[in-house]
């Protein structure tokens, strides 16, 4: 009998959520550490390659381990980040710009996508293309909703705290129409994909910029060490829980 393909990415819970949420947090507050502690080329090339290692050890493994990945959307996380804010600061596009190419591109990933897997669930990626086509998504989604988040919170003058109220409100939408309308799955999902961003990165910048940008000046990196300790703390539990089901599965067998 020919085995079922394995899944590279984990499985959608509340977990997978509460992890998600934190690392959009964590990317935010700990790019703004790092590009204003070190030289930000320095910092953006170093970055730069942790994520590359990352993707490729992701992408190296043959199943979901939930430190690899979970590494992996950090790096992207911190590194989606740098690029918006690259395009913001260093090359002075308009963040309402920057988050209409990015939507852009989005949606071109998401047609080449289709086309060639004929499918957007994550539940199917079980080869290397369909792996690279949701790392891709995942990617853009990140530079996405960073600049979203900043232009929600500078551009429209709503501050951190009230863009974090707005992504939150904005993110319940698709988990309503799921539960109570029917909503397509896979529409549901990655449409609360993409907002987690915005979410979690508008209150983590609440939490870390000083008052005289609307926040309350905890500093970006003890707002960044508390999300990485909370990160690795729920990584760890994820790791021992699937670490208990192969032991379940490899007995029942």
């Amino acid at each position: 009998m020919k085995e079922k393909p394995i899944s590279k990415v984990p499985e959608i819970t509340a977990l997978f959520w509460i992890a998600k949420v934190l690392t959009t947090g964590m990317g935010e507050t700990l790019s703004d550490f790092l590009v204003h502690q070190f030289d930000p080329p320095l910092a953006i090339a170093a970055v730069g390659l942790v994520f590359c290692a990352a993707l490729a050890l992701q992408l190296r493994v043959r199943r979901y381990i939930p430190w690899v990945y979970w590494l992996a959307v950090v790096m992207v996380s911190v590194f989606g980040t740098m690029v918006a804010d690259i395009l913001h600061v260093g090359l002075g596009i308009p963040y309402i710009v920057s988050t209409a190419v990015f939507a852009a591109l989005l949606g071109l990933v998401f047609v080449l996508w289709q086309s060639s897997e004929k499918t957007l669930s994550i539940h199917s990626i079980t080869s290397f293309r369909r792996e690279a086509f949701y790392w891709s998504t995942v990617l853009i989604t990140f530079a996405l909703g960073t600049a979203a988040g900043d232009l929600t919170a500078t551009s429209f003058g709503l501050g951190y705290f009230a863009s974090g109220v707005v992504f939150a409100a904005l993110i319940a939408i698709p988990a309503f129409a799921f539960a109570k309308l029917d909503l397509n799955a896979i529409a549901a999902f990655w449409t609360a994909y993409v907002l987690t961003r915005p979410l979690g990165a508008s209150f983590a910048d609440w939490l870390g910029v000083p008052p005289t940008r609307a926040g309350l000046g905890l500093g970006t990196g003890p707002v960044s060490l508390v999300l990485t300790l909370l990160i690795v703390a729920l990584v760890g539990y994820l790791t021992f829980a699937d670490g208990r089901i192969g032991n379940e599965r490899a007995a029942a067998s």
